[in-house]
């Protein structure tokens, strides 16, 4: 059976792949739990300083894999939300994991996908790269993600992001403060790398850890009942007329008009 994700460990960068290129990486139930399991294995490994998501393929991540989130239509409520929150505990796994992590993004970063991006640490991209929080485009609803993005880089910004579910560019990501930086596609993993290093090199593990516990105790309490609700949002979503015509429509390469 096909690994989803792969891991290596080289001069203390713990790297993971994503390994679907013929899904444009899209984040199935296999993909999330073990992308957890990798997380876990690199928070308790010493020789593992900085980790670093990478995607194999054209697209770093499209997000939801539609034709699993089809089959979830027909779910029971509890069904959808256990499923809801299991996205749910990576991204905040990410966010407030105790180790730094980058993001190194060769290619499109879409709705689920760009929600990735959004709760690492730092995020290099190509030039080429279109991000954009698309779910609003097929019925579905950036739930999740609205209360990280809504964190990172505030209300008004977030919700012009989120509601008009527009693709921008990664020089408009940048500006936004979606990702770090924008890279020429030749020289992304070189410049990844070498700032994992520096980071591993100059910097105290340690601090780095407290320093991310620090700004993450920050209305933490606050984003812990937010996220609860939104993978109750989440959930629900699924099973109404929009969602159901929107995945339906695109997964038959039609032409949708609401």
């Amino acid at each position: 059976m096909k690994d989803f994700v792969l891991k290596s460990i080289e001069n203390r960068i713990g790297t993971i792949t994503l390994n679907r290129p013929e899904k444009r990486n899209a984040m199935s139930p296999e993909l999330v739990v073990s992308m957890l399991e990798i997380l876990d294995e690199f928070e308790l490994d010493e020789d593992v300083k900085i980790i670093r998501i990478r995607a194999e393929g054209k697209a770093f991540c499209a997000g939801a894999d539609l034709g699993y989130l089809q089959s979830l239509q027909d779910f029971s409520p509890q069904e959808n939300l256990e499923d809801s929150q299991q996205l749910m505990r990576l991204f905040d796994r990410i966010y407030q994991f105790p180790k730094v992590i980058i993001a190194q993004i060769q290619g499109h970063a879409l709705a689920g996908g760009c929600g990735l991006v959004t709760v690492c640490d730092f995020a290099f991209s190509v030039p080429e790269a279109l991000f954009g929080y698309t779910e609003v485009r097929i019925g579905f609803i950036p739930a999740l993600v609205s209360v990280f993005l809504h964190e990172q880089i505030g209300a008004a910004k977030a919700q012009e992001l989120l509601l008009s579910g527009e693709l921008i560019s990664a020089s408009k990501a940048a500006e936004l403060g979606l990702i770090t930086s924008v890279v020429a596609s030749d020289f992304l993993e070189k410049s990844v790398l070498d700032f994992a290093s520096k980071l591993a090199s100059q910097n105290s593990g340690n601090s780095m850890k407290e320093t991310k516990a620090l700004l993450r105790s920050i209305n933490a309490d606050r984003r812990k009942e937010a996220l609860a609700h939104a993978a109750a949002v989440n959930a629900k979503a699924r099973s109404h007329e929009d969602c159901k015509k929107g995945i339906a429509t695109f997964l038959n390469k039609e032409t949708l008009s609401w």
